[in-house]
């Protein structure tokens, strides 16, 4: 593995500058961006190693071994990545654009926007990458998706939607970023304007980057407009300040107008109120719910997390097609985790 890192490492330049050769020619992004302001933004990149036990509340779905990318954004070692990769880590690996690892310390993960934070414990050598302005990657914008590990370092992009995204464990985002052609190695990954500057973190692999019924490969990117307004906070407490949402431990698909329950988290509030897979949320407080996105945010309006929440439940195998009413007493997510976020 270290050779196929190292080999990587010492192509990477010539690989990213035949990339903006080809960017120019296409015109995907602007000519007028100089070739050493996009090498500063590309050097910004790490590639990033967690371990997390085995005891860990997320180890069985998302692994002991983790593996993505993250960017510098201060010049004190402090880098941006998507949360999954480091929560309830208990050690930390960075490799800078030179293959150097640097141990790290964990610093903050946000369930709400999906947002974690690690910080170096020695210098990386590089310098920080700016912010841009996520609000203004609209629909046909132009960016280039840039990671750090064992495969394609660089995809040329271009934005294809801006809409809410819901996904399966109670995660809601507004105005989430998505892109075509799709890039492998999206975890973590910087999305990066035509003026060099970050505009979003990977987070997915999607089949419908278009919002289509026809399967459009693509990646969903966490806007980084969202870091801006909770950085101090994520910094002194390793949370956001404001109240948590309401959180369930309840895993859900949604087809044909019907939001299905498929998993419940062990030891959750679902699951300690009865709720099972394969059951049906017909309603929450008794207002229909048709779709993920309509479901959470129901959730969401009830207020934070130690709130009662009322599902209206078609339960599995039903005969009598009789909808009950579940009370499920809601949590901080982070304080389910084996490893509370503390600072």
């Amino acid at each position: 593995m270290r050779v196929q890192v190292s080999l990587n490492f010492r192509s990477f330049l010539t690989l990213l500058t035949l990339l903006m050769v080809g960017l120019m020619w296409l015109s995907p992004l602007s000519p007028a961006l100089a070739e050493a302001d996009f090498r500063k933004a590309v050097e910004s990149i790490v590639m990033l190693q967690s371990e997390v036990p085995t005891t860990a509340r997320t180890a069985d779905t998302l692994g002991t071994q983790r593996q993505g990318s993250g960017v510098v954004i201060d010049d004190e070692g402090l880098v941006l990545t998507i949360g999954y990769l480091v929560m309830e880590s208990d050690e930390i690996t960075l490799t800078n654009y030179w293959g150097k690892s640097i141990p790290a310390s964990f610093v903050a993960y946000d369930h709400s926007t999906g947002f974690g934070l690690v910080r170096a414990l020695s210098s990386i050598g590089v310098d920080a990458i700016e912010l841009g302005l996520s609000s203004s990657m609209e629909e046909k914008s132009p960016g280039l998706i840039v990671s750090l590990g064992n495969s394609r370092p660089a995809t040329p992009v271009q934005v294809v939607s801006r809409r809410t995204f819901a996904g399966a464990w109670e995660y809601l985002l507004e105005g989430a970023i998505y892109t075509m052609p799709p890039h492998r190695e999206f975890g973590g990954a910087a999305l990066i304007n035509e003026d060099g500057k970050l505009v979003g973190i990977g987070s997915l692999f999607v089949n419908d980057a278009m919002g289509l019924d026809a399967p459009t490969p693509g990646n969903m990117f966490v806007p980084i407009d969202l870091i801006k307004p909770i950085l101090p906070e994520l910094l002194a407490k390793g949370r956001r300040a404001s109240s948590p949402d309401p959180w369930l431990g309840i895993y859900t698909t949604a087809q044909g107008g019907r939001v299905f329950v498929t998993r419940v988290a062990d030891s959750g509030p679902a699951e300690k109120a009865g709720i099972k897979p394969g059951d049906i949320v017909m309603g929450v407080n008794g207002k229909r719910v048709t779709d993920m996105v309509e479901f959470y945010r129901r959730i969401r309006n009830l207020g934070e997390a130690g709130s009662n929440v009322k599902l209206d439940l078609l339960p599995r195998g039903s005969q009598a097609l009789e909808i009950k009413q579940v009370v499920v007493k809601s949590l901080d997510r982070h304080d389910w985790l084996t490893k509370p976020i503390s600072h």
